[in-house]
Parts: C-alpha cells; sequence; structure tokens
C-alpha cells in the first residue's frame, strides 16, 4: 500500500525545516563584495554548495524517503539523476538504512559517481545507463515499477518540493528581511516551485526570477506552450539542470507564480564558474552558478536592490575545466576558429603570421594537410585574442591580404568537433 502524497505547500514546507534541521547544513547567506561592486546592488550567495553532499538536493531526498512507511523502506528506493539528487538519496539511504538503486545518465562526471559511491557505501547501487537524464529516468522508472519498489523524483514530487523549498525559509531567517530579487537555477523545477510557494506567504514582493540553461530551457518551452513539452534534444554541458522535460507540479506552481524565466548561455556560466574560483575560491559546478550568471542579463534592474542568488551545487569534475575555460574564452568573444584555405607555395603560413596576426594573437589550434596536387590546401585554425575588440582588425588584416577563410560558427558541426 502506498502512502497518500499530499500537495505541496507553506505548511509542507514548514513541517520539512523542522525535520530536517538535525540533517542538513544551514548553509550561509554571504554578500559578495565582487558582484556588489559590479553592478550596484547588495548581492548575497546562499552557499548551497557547502551542504552535506555539496548541493541542496539532500533537501528533497531526505524529505521524501524519511516519510515512507516502515514497509515501503523495505522494499527499497530507486532514482535517476545526473549527480546531486543521486547523492542526497545515497545519504539518505545509508542514514535510513534503505537499500537504494541509483540510474545514472552515462556521461556523468567520475567524481560524482564516485562520491555517490562514498556516500552510500553498501546500501547503494549504481546503474551508469542513458545518454540524457530523461533516457536514465525512464529506464530507472520501468525498474523501480516492476521490481515494486519507492521511486524518489528528483524533482516532479510534492516532497521533494517541500523540502527543496526549506531553502526559501533559511535565506528568511538570515536576511531578516525580503529581497528584491531570488534568482534560482532551473532544471525540472523542484527548487525554484518550492521558492516560490514559501516566497508567496512570506515575501510576495520579491521577483523571483529561473535561470535556465539556454541549451536545455525545458521550463520556459512549458510555459510559452501552456503545458510540459519534451525538447527534442538538449545540450548537457549543464548536466544538474539538462532536462528535458519539466515537472507537472512544477510546471503548475511555476505558470501561477514565476514572471521570469532566463536562458542562460553555457559559455556565460563558464565565465562565472572561473571568475567565482579566482575571486573567492569558490568551486561551483555548471548548474551552481547558473544563477550568478543571470545577474548580467538582469543588468541595471538591479541597482540599488538586495539580491539573493542560490549557489546550488559545488560537485564539478577538475577534468572538466580545459572545456569550461573554452567555453569561457569563446562566450567573451576571446577564441575564434577559422577554415583557411592557404596557397601551398612556399612562404604562405609566414605571410599570415607575419601581416594578418597581431603581437597579442596567439594559435591555440592548426590543423592541415599538405595536397601535393591542389594548388590550395585547407587548415583548422583556432585564435586567441588579448581583447575581443581586436577580432574586427584580424578580419581585416586577413582580408587585405587576400586569404580565403571561413569563420566557424556555433551552428558548424565543425565547431562542435573542436569544442
Amino acid at each position: 500500500m502506498t502512502t497518500h502524497i499530499p500537495a505541496v505547500t507553506v505548511q509542507s514546507i514548514e513541517e520539512a525545516f523542522l525535520r530536517l534541521r538535525s540533517v542538513v547544513m544551514h548553509t550561509p547567506l554571504q554578500r559578495n563584495a565582487r558582484l556588489s561592486e559590479q553592478f550596484g546592488a547588495e548581492i548575497y550567495l546562499k552557499r548551497e554548495d557547502l551542504q552535506i553532499v555539496r548541493s541542496y538536493k539532500l533537501r528533497g531526498a531526505y524529505n521524501l524517503m524519511s516519510t515512507l512507511t516502515d514497509a515501503e523502506r523495505s522494499r527499497g528506493v530507486v532514482c535517476a539523476s545526473a549527480g546531486n539528487h543521486a547523492q542526497g538519496v545515497a545519504y539518505t539511504c545509508r542514514a535510513l538504512e534503505i537499500q537504494g538503486c541509483i540510474y545514472m545518465p552515462q556521461n556523468t562526471p567520475r567524481q560524482k559517481v564516485e562520491r555517490v559511491r562514498t556516500l552510500g557505501e553498501r546500501w547503494v547501487r549504481i546503474e551508469l545507463v542513458g545518454d540524457t537524464f530523461d533516457a536514465t529516468y525512464r529506464l530507472a522508472a520501468e525498474y523501480a515499477h516492476g521490481m515494486h519498489k519507492i521511486f524518489a523524483h528528483p524533482f516532479d514530487d510534492p516532497r521533494v518540493i517541500a523540502g527543496q523549498g526549506t531553502v526559501g525559509a533559511e535565506i528568511a531567517q538570515d536576511l531578516g528581511g525580503a529581497p528584491d530579487f531570488l534568482i534560482a537555477p532551473v532544471g525540472g523545477g523542484g527548487l525554484i516551485s518550492g521558492l516560490a510557494l514559501y516566497a508567496e506567504k512570506y515575501f510576495p514582493e520579491t521577483m523571483l526570477v529561473g535561470a535556465e540553461p539556454a541549451g536545455a530551457a525545458c521550463m520556459l518551452a512549458a510555459l510559452e506552450a501552456g503545458h510540459p513539452v519534451t525538447l527534442p534534444q538538449i545540450d548537457t554541458f549543464v548536466d544538474g539542470a539538462a532536462v528535458k522535460t519539466a515537472g507537472h507540479h512544477n510546471f503548475e506552481i511555476c505558470q501561477r507564480l514565476i514572471r521570469e524565466i532566463l536562458p542562460i548561455d553555457e559559455g556565460k556560466v563558464c565565465t562565472e564558474m572561473i571568475a567565482l574560483y579566482q575571486s573567492e575560491g569558490v568551486i561551483a559546478e555548471p548548474a551552481g552558478a547558473l544563477s550568478i550568471a543571470a545577474l548580467p542579463v538582469l543588468g541595471e534592474r538591479l541597482r540599488g536592490k538586495t539580491v539573493v542568488c542560490i549557489l546550488s551545487g559545488g560537485n564539478n569534475d577538475i577534468t572538466r575545466y580545459p572545456e569550461i575555460i573554452e567555453r569561457s574564452l569563446i562566450d567573451r568573444g576571446l577564441k575564434h576558429y577559422f577554415l583557411i584555405e592557404f596557397s601551398q607555395r612556399p612562404g604562405a603560413l609566414r605571410r599570415y603570421l607575419d601581416e594578418a596576426l597581431a603581437p597579442g594573437d596567439d594559435i591555440t589550434l592548426f590543423e592541415y594537410i599538405k595536397k601535393s596536387n591542389r594548388e590550395y590546401g585547407p587548415a583548422l585554425v583556432g585564435i586567441e585574442l588579448t581583447r575581443k575588440e581586436d577580432f574586427t582588425p584580424l578580419l581585416e588584416r586577413m582580408d587585405h591580404i587576400g586569404l580565403r577563410y571561413e569563420i566557424i560558427g556555433r551552428d558548424s558541426a565543425l565547431f562542435r568537433f573542436v569544442l
């Protein structure tokens, strides 16, 4: 017999807050001097990256699993997750001594997989299946149904939403008043829907803004369509928020209460991840930095305001930093790729180096195969500039010496190859 699951309410969030007090860390709300000065506002970071499992996901997982009956616990729990929900479930399995089977996408960063193993110990089994969260989710749900186990949804469950909403209760306590803006990352919608319900009662004047990866903007698509839709394909770089279909419970709450969802380019997320690391020594995962990367989009609207950004997670795999740096350089207009037709006569490359490149320009990629029976040979060239303003002069110099070239744009298959 399955426990009745009531709809999520402010009361259920407050009950979850009391239930979780001895389990989760009350994470700090820290004023960020760099961002406050940059945007002329009082900007605070809610440091959920410092949570026990380095993300807020423990809140929802523990709240759901701690309300199961003894009979349900004995059957075991199944979940699907790109990493953070899996860690929350793994931690809870060990804490409550519940057997769990955790399905994770095959492309989940190794750091997250190993972390799940460490947190769950003998209480969890990991299955790496599926290329996206949605494929993994389907396999996990089928297994849970077939084996009569409890499926712990990562976001589309009122108990999970209530647990995530406790982030809002802590913000209310620590800030001592309502923020003008509250910015939260959006994947399937668990966190922002819990925050929306809590804010509706306790700080209704606050502008609650969702920050969603542009390559996986499922909640924005749902709000535009008037119902959850499944995106045909997504960019999985922001893996903690790379979801094809928004949750139904989450959509219903967001449709009623959320006034603004911003699609954030993945490159801008990378730029903020690097800034957080270099300026504050904060290691944020891509989904963790989403809300902060939304600040430049809001721009002048923030001036003079009190703003809270939820830094939602710090489970980043160090091996991903080369790609993070690359995406950031492209986002800032400092990295460009070309397909250049070089004459195969001697000195053609030397002329390009001497007459097209400026002293501060750097060749970071050069792939060229000489064809003895052709007058021209193509080369794939990557150029890093000192300033983004140097791009137009570079093109002018290339035109001046008569080079035949093609700029490799983001919609090109070659661009996806080099990145």
